[in-house]
């Protein structure tokens, strides 16, 4: 079924802060002079729950992606007193989420069922823990049917190749970190990597949404960067990855976003692209090659 496109898409999106917290909402009401942002903590308020706006976005395009879930430590609870004092672990604890909370239980069940792909989203300092990776993976996988193939690690931490090695270990076939918040683009090539030559794969990060042009007030300019990416994607065979978080899905604090995340899609269809999760190409780019990388036309 892949044979006839002109190069893959996958989206994924992190899972780092359904809710929005107290401290965000009380900072963007003082940076923006606008005490509105004071009633997104109203209990009938979340702006930042906005999985029902994904799902309903890629059902009009009849597509789907990867949500990768975040299991953090408490900071009070898991962590030893002395890390109470490291203002990073407490940067962690903003919007922190419990996964087997009954919502976020819902939402996982609803995704798998609509063939979505659930992955995990190693906590912040899992990359170099491998047995709290091991209990986030396992943590996840008893909350629905089925088994997680791969996701991508918290701020794109990385200790290279000792956290592939760790997830390939733990029974992941597939990472998705290496990549850049602050840039975008194919500096990591145009295929999959294959840091131990085998069938563990790790797919490069081309653009994170945070590092593009501000669509809301440079829309034109991004769309324009989107579509050169498409393109070059296109004409290099590539397997092109794209990450847009949860919140900047609410046009009313991020706009620009949620249209340009339609125009990406709409664009790669326009140019035959294979669109979809990584976990549902991995079967097709899983075969060792000769070369370290991988490129769909050859290997779909």
């Amino acid at each position: 079924m892949f044979d006839d496109y002109e190069f893959a898409l996958c989206l994924t999106h992190d899972i780092d802060r359904p809710y929005k917290a107290w401290p965000q909402a009380l900072y963007y009401a003082l940076a923006d002079r606008q005490p509105s942002h004071l009633l997104s903590m109203l209990p009938e308020r979340n702006p930042y729950w906005q999985f029902e706006t994904i799902m309903a976005v890629e059902d009009d395009f009849d597509v789907r992606s990867a949500f990768y879930f975040l299991n953090e430590p408490d900071l009070l609870r898991d962590k030893s007193p002395v890390s109470w004092f490291r203002s990073e672990n407490w940067i962690q604890q903003l919007g922190r989420y419990d996964i087997t909370d009954e919502a976020i239980v819902d939402v996982i069940h609803t995704l798998d069922r609509g063939g979505w792909e659930i992955g995990i989203h190693g906590s912040y300092h899992s990359y170099a823990d491998q047995f709290r990776l091991a209990y986030e993976k396992a943590v996840l996988e008893s909350l629905y049917d089925g088994s997680i193939l791969g996701g991508r690690q918290h701020y794109l931490n990385l200790d290279r190749p000792q956290t592939w090695q760790y997830h390939a270990e733990l029974g992941l076939r597939y990472d998705a970190s290496l990549g850049s918040s602050t840039s975008y683009g194919f500096t990591n090539g145009y295929g999959v990597k294959r840091p131990f030559d085998n069938s563990f794969v790790v797919f490069p990060l081309t653009i994170m949404e945070v590092a593009l042009p501000d669509p809301g007030t440079k829309e034109d300019e991004a769309i324009a960067e989107c579509d050169r990416l498409l393109r070059e994607a296109a004409e290099n065979d590539a397997v092109m990855t794209i990450l847009w978080h949860l919140r900047y899905f609410n046009e009313d604090e991020f706009p620009g976003y949620l249209r340009l995340y339609r125009y990406i899609i709409e664009r790669a269809q326009e140019l035959n692209a294979w669109i979809g999760p990584p976990g549902e190409l991995y079967p097709h780019v899983a075969k060792p090659p000769d070369s370290t990388e991988t490129r769909p036309k050859t290997e779909l």
